[in-house]
């Protein structure tokens, strides 16, 4: 298995993506197009592609100065555990020198340790209103 690693948005079918990450349980109720929009929006993207077939994607927030926010890392399940996920994620890291980078998980601890990435004291989380409850979560 070759798989490559790229930031090009224009490849990535989004409607196959979405379908993808429901299959593998990592939807978490966008639709392809606001999916996509997360994505475009996003500073730094990775994908990662086994031939024509995307099998894994990951996305980064920063400010450009000193800090960034790592999410939506997935691997597609018959691809895991074969280096995907840390080719992404390195190359994102890479992507913003000096900068503190944050993320949130809930089961892969393991995974960001081996990465370099360490537990902080506290995360904390709101919703703004409700869950995807807005005109940039509802196009399609």
């Amino acid at each position: 298995m070759t798989v490559s690693v790229d930031a090009e948005l224009g490849a990535v079918d989004w409607v196959q993506a979405k379908a993808d990450l429901a299959a593998d349980a990592f939807d978490n109720g966008r639709t392809s197009a606001a999916l996509r929009r997360s994505f475009v929006q996003s500073q730094h993207v990775a994908f990662a592609w086994d031939e024509d077939r995307l099998v894994g994607m990951a996305r980064l927030l920063s400010d450009g100065v000193c800090n960034a926010y790592l999410l939506d890392v997935w691997t597609k399940s018959s691809h895991r555990r074969q280096g995907v996920a840390s080719a992404m994620v390195r190359r994102l890291v890479e992507a913003v020198p000096g900068q503190h980078i944050g993320l949130q998980t809930d089961d892969a601890q393991t995974f960001y340790s081996s990465l370099g990435f360490a537990p902080q004291p506290e995360f904390w989380a709101r919703i703004s209103g409700t869950w995807l409850a807005n005109a940039a979560a509802q196009t399609d």
